[in-house]
């Protein structure tokens, strides 16, 4: 019998079929229609995120494959126990909110650091030798994969939190709060929705 006349081999097919795309939702390589929850890959010549399916994402989960042109964005989540990072430290990053995202560029072999502004992700310069201090000083953070994987910073007044995320969480995070600033401070709503975000990012590293 025929796979197609098979109803053990259809309801296989039904069974582990994925969850219903919004209408127009594709994706950006082989036009395959996917869900809201889908895989990102990031095209490393031009610094972008492209929606894709499980398939295509997998294809470059493998670092080199596709000519390192392009990489899977992974989804680990995870605090940095007992993060280590003086206010003296975050002062020299001149970063002016509470916020900010670290990752290494492969393109310019340097690591880059980003916070969410009105303008959206704007970039910090880092001093020579900081990032290799905090490195030192939180081992986990060598693990950071090149391009997909970010040090996301959360900067209180007595402390720091530090969780390693998914580079799309971070472009996630500046997008709502471009969407939802107002005012020089970000406004109320901003803030509420930054609240939620790392309330959300908390239980999900857990």
């Amino acid at each position: 019998m025929s796979a197609a006349r098979d109803p053990l081999a259809v309801l296989q097919r039904v069974r582990n079929a994925p969850p219903r795309p919004r209408p127009g939702e594709r994706c950006e390589m082989c036009n395959e229609r996917i869900p809201d929850e889908h895989e990102h890959v990031v095209n490393i010549e031009v610094r972008s995120l492209m929606c894709t399916c499980r398939g295509c994402w997998m294809l470059f989960t493998v670092d080199g494959s596709g000519g390192g042109r392009f990489r899977a964005v992974p989804d680990r989540y995870a605090s940095v126990d007992d993060f280590t990072m003086s206010s003296e430290a975050w002062g020299t990053f001149q970063i002016p909110v509470s916020v900010a995202f670290f990752f290494r560029n492969s393109s310019t072999d340097k690591v880059s650091a980003f916070y969410p502004s009105p303008a959206g992700a704007t970039e910090s310069l880092l001093e020579l030798g900081a990032w290799d201090d905090l490195v030192a000083a939180n081992p986990i953070l060598a693990t950071l994969s090149s391009d997909v994987e970010a040090l996301l910073v959360r900067s209180g007044e007595t402390s720091h939190e530090g969780f390693v995320v998914p580079i799309d969480a971070c472009y996630e995070l500046v997008g709502h709060m471009r969407m939802l600033w107002r005012g020089f401070d970000g406004g109320r709503e901003a803030n509420d929705a930054l609240e939620r975000f790392f309330v959300e990012l908390r239980a999900r590293c857990r």
